[in-house]
């Protein structure tokens, strides 16, 4: 069973998030959570709080199953362009350069290795009959 944790309007720019995004894709939840606490990205700080809050969701899902036993790791993580602040900075001779102020939205699905291993397997057992 999967969760999906969203986290929309961060001000930073979607290429500076990519880069940390990258580092945790397809990772268990216990190897991401200690890359994201050691990388010294401003993003990485965020997506450390956005995977905690996708493991919450899982938690909420599925009250009768252990955190420890599901196995979780990231099914997807995707990073968007979000809204883009446009500013003017005074140039010399009167004229005005345009500053764009970026920010972006994340979206982190977690899933367990071992509700993915079952349907892979439900799969294959219909096929065969």
């Amino acid at each position: 069973m999967e969760a999906i944790a969203r986290l929309n309007n961060v001000p930073t720019s979607t290429r500076k998030m990519r880069l940390v995004a990258d580092l945790v894709r397809g990772q268990r939840v216990g190897s991401a959570l200690s890359i994201l606490k050691f990388t010294p990205n401003h993003g990485a700080a965020k997506l450390e709080k956005l995977l905690l809050s996708a493991i919450a969701n899982w938690q909420a899902k599925n009250p009768d199953l252990k955190l420890e036993e599901a196995d979780l790791f990231i099914k997807t993580i995707q990073v968007d362009g979000g809204r883009m602040l446009k500013r003017l900075r005074p140039a010399p001779q009167g004229r005005a350069h345009r500053i764009r102020k970026r920010s972006n939205h994340v979206t982190l699905v977690v899933d367990g290795f071992n509700a993915a291993v079952t349907a892979d397997e439900v799969e294959t057992n219909e096929n065969a009959n």
